[in-house]
């Protein structure tokens, strides 16, 4: 019997890519019948899921009740939170997230997958507090003591963010630079949203009972900065750098509001690991699980 599988932030980067992962595999387009859940339904990329044969409701998280009419018959769901750096950044998200497992339990939903993270405050012993990374972990830790199957995909460092915040910039003498606070060799889980993020959540979707309470740290390869600029560089045919700027200067190309949660997070990553003390490991195992022979040949473990 076709379950339906409901998922959030359906036009997003990580919603798009479920969808389309579970199009695209016939075991799991049989198996499941998408709805999506997206706050404009009007948006063109609504309306091209919609010409795919998904049903996209409108759902906004700050509306508990346009929540439950969009669970309303779930079997299983995809959820997660868009992060905005301001003051309300951790209670915003876990307020959000609290209501989509609180609204999935009502609904008589069977199964949850959250797009979680670690906690870093935690795992720094308090140094280094990323909100949107510690709301993520804390609306997990809810959702573990809740009566509903649950797993846990948590996404690495968007290579996207290569065409937007991280974008390498042009210098007078036609090289490009990347500048940021961490060292050049500080290591970085990277993750092909768009393409890889549904690989991810496709192996809970197909085996749901395995993979029940466990972690898959999302992530498409290991890099530093310092390795990025080179295969840029290779790539592009351009003359890229890495730049060590001062967290004071760093500080003034964030947003106010978020400066701190920004520069915790990469202070946290250089110290402690994106994932933590075992950052290579759990990678390693994630990838395993996708069962793809060429995708795990493009990890690189030191």
């Amino acid at each position: 019997m076709t379950q339906l599988l409901v998922v959030f932030g359906a036009t997003g980067q990580q919603g798009s890519s479920v969808i389309n992962h579970v199009l695209s595999d016939p075991v799991l387009s049989s198996k499941y019948f998408l709805r999506g859940v997206t706050r404009d339904v009007t948006k063109p990329a609504a309306q091209d899921l919609q010409k795919k044969g998904v049903e996209v409701v409108p759902g906004n998280l700050d509306d508990p009740a346009s929540i439950h009419a969009a669970l309303r018959g779930a079997h299983t769901v995809f959820a997660m939170t868009r992060t905005v750096y301001d003051e309300q950044a951790q209670a915003r998200d876990e307020r959000q997230g609290k209501t989509i497992a609180d609204a999935a339990i009502a609904s008589g939903a069977q199964y949850l997958i959250w797009s979680s993270s670690v906690h870093a405050g935690n795992t720094s012993g308090g140094k280094y507090p990323v909100p949107a990374y510690d709301a993520h972990y804390n609306v997990e830790q809810y959702i573990r003591g809740l009566p509903i199957r649950s797993a846990f995909v948590a996404p690495g460092t968007f290579m996207q963010n290569l065409r937007g915040m991280m974008w390498p910039r042009p210098r007078e003498d036609g090289s490009y630079v990347i500048a940021n606070i961490h060292s050049p060799q500080a290591r970085f889980p990277w993750l092909d949203v768009e393409a890889d993020m549904g690989k991810f959540v496709g192996v809970v979707l197909a085996e749901p009972e395995k993979y029940q309470g466990k972690v898959l740290a999302a992530s498409s390869c290991i890099h530093s900065f310092e390795e990025v600029v080179r295969i840029l560089s290779a790539v592009s045919g351009k003359t890229m750098k890495y730049v060590e700027m001062p967290e004071a200067k760093f500080r003034e190309f964030c947003p106010p509001a978020g400066a701190d949660a920004i520069v915790n997070m990469f202070w946290f990553i250089q110290e402690f690991g994106y994932y933590g003390a075992e950052t290579e490991k759990v990678v390693e195992w994630s990838v395993q699980q996708v069962n793809m022979e060429d995708f795990a040949k493009t990890i690189q473990f030191a």
